[in-house]
């Protein structure tokens, strides 16, 4: 059998062990500096990247589908049926997306995103007799003039 000597003869005296505390708080430490300036710099960027863009893709996206058909006189009696120009209600739906997604990062495109929206419901719908989807139109194209 072993004496409980012959068990202790291999440790090391606890004087001599390194001690793991140091790099334990030294890892700890580096691990929350790191993080704080990762979260620094993130808080830094720019979290609107890309609103801008999108806004003004949905300008020109707006701008190409060209003048909407109107079928209405100014005291609002039907006129005729409308012709769609070739690609309009795609225009249409991917300026609404393009304006949603720039609203959605900043929100001073809601505006513009409200009003692309009223639009692009009127041209899906076909209801071209809609004045208020006009105006919506119309105030869209102010908006974009000022981007």
């Amino acid at each position: 059998m072993h004496s409980p000597a012959s068990l202790d003869s291999g440790a090391v005296p606890e004087e001599v062990r390194p001690l793991r505390r140091p790099m334990v708080v030294g890892g700890l430490a580096g691990f929350a500096v790191g993080a704080t300036l990762i979260g620094v710099l993130w808080g830094v960027s720019d979290a609107h990247a890309g609103a801008n863009e999108d806004a003004v893709a949905a300008c020109e996206a707006l701008d190409r589908s060209g003048d909407l058909p109107v079928t209405v006189e100014g005291d609002g009696k039907v006129v005729g049926a409308a012709l769609l120009g070739d690609g309009l209600v795609s225009r249409i739906s991917a300026a609404r997306e393009l304006a949603a997604s720039a609203a959605a990062a900043n929100p001073n495109y809601q505006e513009l995103a409200d009003h692309i929206d009223s639009v692009a419901r009127m041209v899906i719908s076909l209801h071209f007799n809609d004045l208020s989807g006009h105006r919506h139109y119309e105030q869209a194209k102010q908006i974009c003039a000022r981007i």
